[in-house]
């Protein structure tokens, strides 16, 4: 990405907003909160996230680090995130109801660029990684562009994630929805179809990998929002940096999420980076 990406910058600090709506979409659990003292995010972004309260482990248990968690929708004063139970972490913001505050640090990272013209988007994602898609495909459909959303999950049960995208081409890895395999190769039917187009793409790293693999072979271009774990979302404890093609790395936070496919190397989730 070049410097000039577009992103939308994070006030200084942390503040304190309310949950005003809960919705629980089969393993998943959507909140609102307002926010009307920050700015609007744009897709791609992320928020650090942890419970105002409770946050922590215990007494003598080492507290939770803030939770990486992208933007599902914004507007109107408003944040929408959407959250799978993982870990103790995730399993603390499951737990919040309407009317408790949740501490949030963002926007942060790069966005998604918009297509060049001539080239139609095509969203290609997996599980909770639809999120940053989802407000993607917001911002082409109200700019009048058509967009082809491809999306994989696990089974029937983590598939109800694709109502997040209206008209989502579906891919199970049961066949229990939709095609039966993986949803790169959706992705590789689609581009035979017609290469003239961009992807977007966030998920699983085995996934985003595959799709790294097929736009460098095919010469599509591709932008993947990578999923890393992070400590603390600005770039000062280089907790998660990936390989990129010229041998250095690049930290996902503040240089990425975003990343063009083919500036990632190709052993970027070789060794410990693909735990």
């Amino acid at each position: 990405m070049s410097e000039d990406d577009g992103r939308v910058p994070a006030p200084f600090g942390t503040r304190d907003v309310a949950i005003n709506g809960i919705e629980e979409l089969g393993p998943y659990r959507v909140f609102s909160c307002s926010d009307p003292a920050g700015p609007v995010p744009s897709a791609g972004q992320f928020y650090m996230l942890t419970g105002a309260e409770r946050w922590g482990g215990g007494v003598d248990e080492r507290p939770y680090l803030p939770r990486a968690i992208s933007v599902l929708a914004a507007g109107d004063g408003q944040l929408s995130f959407v959250i799978e139970v993982v870990g103790p972490g995730t399993g603390r913001l499951a737990e919040l109801v309407d009317g408790d505050r949740l501490r949030l640090l963002g926007p942060l990272g790069n966005r998604f660029r918009p297509p060049a013209a001539g080239l139609r988007p095509i969203l290609c994602g997996g599980g909770i990684g639809v999120a940053p898609l989802a407000m993607m495909a917001q911002q082409l459909v109200a700019e009048g562009r058509e967009v082809t959303s491809l999306l994989g999950f696990r089974d029937a049960e983590h598939a109800v994630g694709a109502e997040f995208i209206a008209g989502a081409a579906v891919a199970t890895d049961d066949g229990s929805v939709g095609h039966g395999g993986l949803v790169t190769e959706l992705l590789l039917a689609e581009l035979d179809r017609d290469p003239s187009a961009v992807v977007y793409s966030c998920g699983p790293p085995q996934m985003l990998d595959a799709v790294r693999a097929i736009s460098v072979a095919s010469g599509v271009p591709a932008q993947l929002a990578l999923e890393a774990p992070m400590a603390c979302g600005y770039g000062a404890c280089y907790g998660c940096v990936v390989k990129v093609a010229d041998g250095s790395y690049r930290r996902t936070c503040v240089d990425g999420p975003v990343v063009v496919a083919d500036e990632l190397a190709i052993d970027w989730l070789g060794g410990e980076r693909s735990q």
